[in-house]
């Protein structure tokens, strides 16, 4: 039987033939039977929400954007132009009151008058309880709680020293701890023992180095022993002997010990 070919016809190759095949099962797939098509028909509808929601509140947007840009540069400017330069005005202030604390601490002989000088000003200068009500909020305002409250411990005004102490905030190790003993001590003064006792624990407790720790286990110790806590006092001179070696309080912790057993 004889063959033809029609015009312009040529037999596809059979690779050809496969590819086109394989083109073909693709594209008959059914899109709407798809995971994928809902999947992304199920993002167009979010976005499409999304944007009509971006539109219609589009200026409450901008207002709370502009509103935490304002804040930011506001806080910016508050800390540079209010809050720097008040510090420094309070600092320079702060000089002269600790000059006279300084001095007073070593002047015995003038050491009243000093302190007076220190806590109420002197020379155009501010005091420690000026600088206090004047400059509220600042570094030094901070410190002038713990200078005045120790200028007031040894002055004997036990009461004005604890409220003074109370109120100052520590970032100073040695200061944190040297403020809560002050406390102690005053409360000591005073006569309330159980009071004295707790804030020594709090002071000795607040930083382990060998200068505050020992100092204030020991006067914790002589505490419990007043009150009759041999056993509490014991645990205070055995943690000196034990672990402070070095400070002036092993010295004479030995008799204490004894004391307390």
């Amino acid at each position: 039987m004889a063959t033809y070919n029609k015009r312009g016809y040529k037999a596809p190759k059979p690779e050809q033939e496969k590819e086109e095949n394989e083109f073909d099962q693709f594209s008959q797939v059914d899109a709407s039977n798809s995971k994928t098509a809902e999947v992304f028909d199920t993002l167009d509808q979010g976005a499409n929400k999304m944007e009509g929601w971006v539109a219609r509140n589009q200026k409450v947007i901008f207002g709370v954007v502009g509103a935490i840009a304002l804040a930011t540069l506001g806080y910016v400017g508050y800390d540079k132009f209010v809050v720097e330069p008040k510090n420094e005005d309070a600092a320079n202030e702060m000089f002269q009151a600790q000059s006279y604390y300084n001095e007073a601490m070593t002047n015995t002989v003038a050491s009243d008058s000093l302190y007076k000088l220190a806590l109420n000003g002197g020379e155009g200068k501010l005091g420690f309880l000026g600088i206090i009500n004047t400059y509220k909020g600042t570094k030094s305002a901070n410190l002038a709680h713990y200078y005045a409250g120790t200028t007031y411990l040894n002055q004997s005004k036990f009461k004005e020293a604890i409220q003074q102490l109370e109120q100052f905030k520590a970032n100073d190790i040695v200061l944190g701890a040297l403020s809560l003993g002050a406390i102690g001590d005053a409360f000591s003064e005073l006569g309330q023992n159980k009071e004295a006792l707790e804030y020594y624990k709090k002071a000795a407790d607040y930083n382990k180095n060998d200068f505050t720790a020992p100092r204030f286990l020991n006067k914790a110790g002589l505490v419990a022993l007043e009150l009759g806590q041999k056993e509490e006092a014991l645990k205070f001179f055995n943690e000196i002997k034990n672990n402070y070696r070095t400070s002036p309080e092993f010295q004479s912790v030995e008799g204490l010990i004894g004391l307390a057993q």
